[in-house]
This record gives structure tokens, sequence and C-alpha cells, in this order.
């Protein structure tokens, strides 16, 4: 019929101004990014842990969309899932009745959080967040929420409330009331509860930022002080949730931890619908939704939708019935072991850490001459720069994508989907292992990309 909408002769007519298009409508700081890195490239398709450019070379993927991808891309079972949930046309979204599919994927939610008895479903790992805000200080009266330094909980305005980190923040007070305190800092945590103000302590158990990890024995202390003090524990799961850190949440590696609010969000959607969920206790939600007049004094237009419900439950069958989790955990083990094989081999690489699939490879002042000439140029035009030069030729000489895992930070942060096997590890050390031999070699392409990257950062000041 005339007139028809036609997705796949609209992509091949313009799918070619991609570039052009963001950097006319959307952030157009974007794709000036990808140039100066040579990140430019164009993906045409995607299957699994790897995707495919226009000259239909294969990449490895070792970022899963910052977490999203964690059955990888379109997962078989979960594209027939979303097939099958267009073909039934349900009556969904119709505000006045209650649907099934949010309730089965609660139940399924909760089967893998026993302490926990109640799900809001949102659209975002950052709705995730705001919810459990609003919900701990409305259930304690208080006002006030700690968070750490460095860390991560989203970008609108609750949540960046929480954010460690003041580039995120600048120009955008005034924020929620909070303090922030060092990851582990037992001592500065009960200070900061006598004060009798606050609601909860938001944390990650492994930090995104960096990749570290709450010290033993932290949580299950910090859990005590807080419900002593009558505040509670928000556990932000939304990158470490689902199997990434080798259960099914990172606070599970600690005997004895239950979290009053939970945040899930990323890889439930499947790579397909956005979704995030706040797991709660039942007295939480109970206290919040505390009458008919409440029933919708927190809500979401698009939460619940069929679409996001079916491939959440998708998603918990896959990892179910394929061992995910345990498969995270088997080939995180070999990859870090790898990895940590290569610290003594190198006077640049100083650390491998992180759980399961989550895995930060730090690197540091070397020790001989030349090399600490070389490093100390980059430190001083801005630090951060050497993992860059690590992560762009693990992209353009090994079509490996990965990410420096914060601004000024000297890490590398893997979070690829868990489904990659034996030869994507092997893949990646060997890649890796090449461009580390380069950067103790002293001289070609790597250290020359370096001083671009110094002439740009000094440009920028």
């Amino acid at each position: 019929m005339s007139g028809e909408f036609d997705l796949r002769a609209l992509l091949a007519e313009r799918g070619g101004e991609r570039y052009e298009l963001h950097a006319r409508y959307l952030n157009h700081q974007l794709p000036r990014m990808l140039h100066t890195i040579g990140f430019d490239k164009v993906y045409e398709r995607a299957e699994g842990a790897h995707f495919w450019d226009a000259d239909g070379v294969d990449h490895l993927d070792m970022l899963a969309g910052f977490g999203v991808m964690g059955l990888g891309r379109h997962h078989p079972v979960v594209r027939r899932a979303l097939h099958d949930v267009l073909d039934a046309q349900l009556a969904d979204l119709t505000r006045f009745d209650c649907q099934p599919l949010p309730g089965l994927l609660a139940e399924r939610l909760l089967a893998h959080s026993p302490h926990l008895d109640r799900v809001f479903f949102g659209n975002s790992g950052t709705e995730a967040v705001e919810t459990a805000l609003k919900f701990a200080r409305y259930a304690t009266g208080r006002p006030r929420v700690l968070y750490c330094t460095h860390a991560f909980h989203g970008l609108t305005t609750g949540s960046l409330s929480v954010n460690g980190e003041n580039g995120f923040r600048d120009g955008f007070a005034p924020l929620l009331p909070d303090t922030a305190i060092e990851l582990g800092d037992l001592d500065a945590l009960e200070r900061e509860l006598r004060k009798g103000d606050v609601a909860a302590f938001v944390v990650e158990p492994i930090q995104g930022k960096g990749v570290h990890e709450a010290p033993p024995g932290f949580l299950c202390a910090a859990q005590e002080l807080l419900h002593r003090h009558g505040a509670l524990l928000i556990a932000d799961e939304v990158q470490t949730g689902l199997g990434r850190t080798g259960d099914f949440y990172a606070y599970q590696h600690e005997d004895g931890v239950e979290p009053d609010l939970v945040c899930v969000a990323k890889a439930l959607s499947g790579g397909y619908v956005p979704v995030g969920a706040t797991l709660g206790k039942d007295w939480i939600f109970k206290k919040v939704y505390s009458s008919m007049d409440r029933v919708l004094v927190h809500s979401a237009s698009f939460g619940s939708n069929a679409q996001a419900m079916t491939a959440g439950l998708a998603v918990l069958s896959v990892m179910e019935n394929e061992g995910t989790v345990a498969h995270a955990r088997r080939i995180g083990d070999l990859l870090s072991g790898r990895l940590k094989e290569l610290v003594p081999r190198y006077e640049l690489l100083h650390e491998i850490r992180g759980r399961g699939l989550m895995i930060g490879i730090e690197f540091g002042r070397p020790s001989s001459l030349g090399l600490r000439g070389r490093w100390t140029m980059l430190q001083a035009a801005r630090k951060g720069l050497f993992a860059q030069m690590v992560v762009v030729p693990l992209l353009q000489r090994h079509r490996i994508l990965t990410q420096v895992s914060g601004d000024h930070l000297e890490v590398i942060k893997l979070i690829p989907p868990l489904v990659i096997d034996e030869a994507d590890v092997d893949r990646f050390v060997t890649a890796f292992t090449a461009v580390m031999d380069e950067a103790h070699g002293g001289g070609g392409l790597m250290w020359d990309f370096g001083r671009t990257l110094v002439k740009q950062a000094v440009a920028q000041r």
C-alpha cells in the first residue's frame, strides 16, 4: 500500500548518514569523541558476543552495551518470546486491570531473592535507584542518603545525588541531601548514622568505576549498623546483578547480607526492551502504598509493559536453563587467571581484580627509566590516557571492543556478554598480550597515538 513504512528501505537509504545525523540532531560531542579515538565504525549486524562491521569483519564485544547484553545480542529465546508477545496482541497498559506478566516476572525475580517480597517495575537502572531512594525516605521518614565516593547510580536528579563523581554532578545543584563515604569505611558510616537523619545507604557491591569490590565483611557490618540506627541498605545491582559476578547478585558473595531494597536493570532487558526493577521488603511497600488513596503515589507510564515483562521472563528462563550464572563464574575465573599471569611480565600492568565477568585491568607507573618518562608525559597531560592507548589498538588492530572504566582512571573494565567462551578468552588474552608487548617496546604506533592524545588533552585545557 502507498506510504507504508519500510524500515529496511529507510536504513538502506539513510543508514550511511548515522554520524552526521547524530552530530546535527543529538549529542554533537558523541560523534566528535568517537572520531577522535578512532571508534567511528559502522556495525551492520550482531549475534551473541560478536558483531560485524560494514565489511563483514568480526569483532569481539567485551563491553556488552555497558552490561545490557548479558545474554549477548539477539538470543533466539528472547527474540522468539518478543515475537510471541507482539503476535498475541495483548490488551496492554490499560492501567485499570492486572495483567499476568508483571506478576509472573516479579515471582521469578523474587525466587532468586528469598528475603525480599515485592517488586516495582520501571524502565531503567536510574529509575530503579530513584524508586529505592523515594521508598527509603518515605519508609523511614528521614531525608538523607549515604553513598560511596566513586559510586555511579545513574544520572537523573535523585540518582545523581548519590553519584560519587563530581564531573557528573557539577552544574546540576541543588540535589538531595546526601553524604559520601569511602567504600569500606565503617567508622565514617557510623559517624553519619549517629546524626539520626539517614534514611539509607546505597552501595554497589562492586563499583563499576574502577571495579572496586567492597572489602570482606563490609556489607554485613554496614547492614547491622544501618538497622541498629533505623536506616536501610540499598544494593545497586543494576550492572552487577543477574549473574555478572558469578552469583545471581553480587551481594550474595558475602554470607548474611540481605538488603532492604535491591535495584536491577540492564541485563533483564535481554538487550531489547528497557526495564528496571526495585525489589524490596513487604513492610516498605506497604508503608509507601498505605491506602487506596496512595495507589498511584509512585508509578511509571510504561512500567510493567508486556514487551519488557516478556523480555525479563525470557532472560531468566535462559539463565536458569542454560546455567548462565555458573558459566559466568567459570569463564570469569579463566579470564582473570590468564590475565593475572601477565602481571609479573609487564611493569605497566599493576593489578587484575573483580569477580566473574566483571574484571578491572589496572595500569600503573613503571620502574624502568624509559617507560617511566613516557608514563609521566601522559599523566602530566591527563590521567587515564594510557588506558585509552590500550583500548584503541584493541579495537583498531585486534577488533575487540573494551572501555576505560571511568574518567581519569588507568583502568580498563571488562564486562562482556555472559555467553563468551574459551575461544573468546584466548582471543582477548592474545590481543591484550600483543598490545602490552608493543607498549613495553617503547615505540610504534601506540606511543605515537599517545602523543596525539597528549596534544588533544593540552588543547582542551
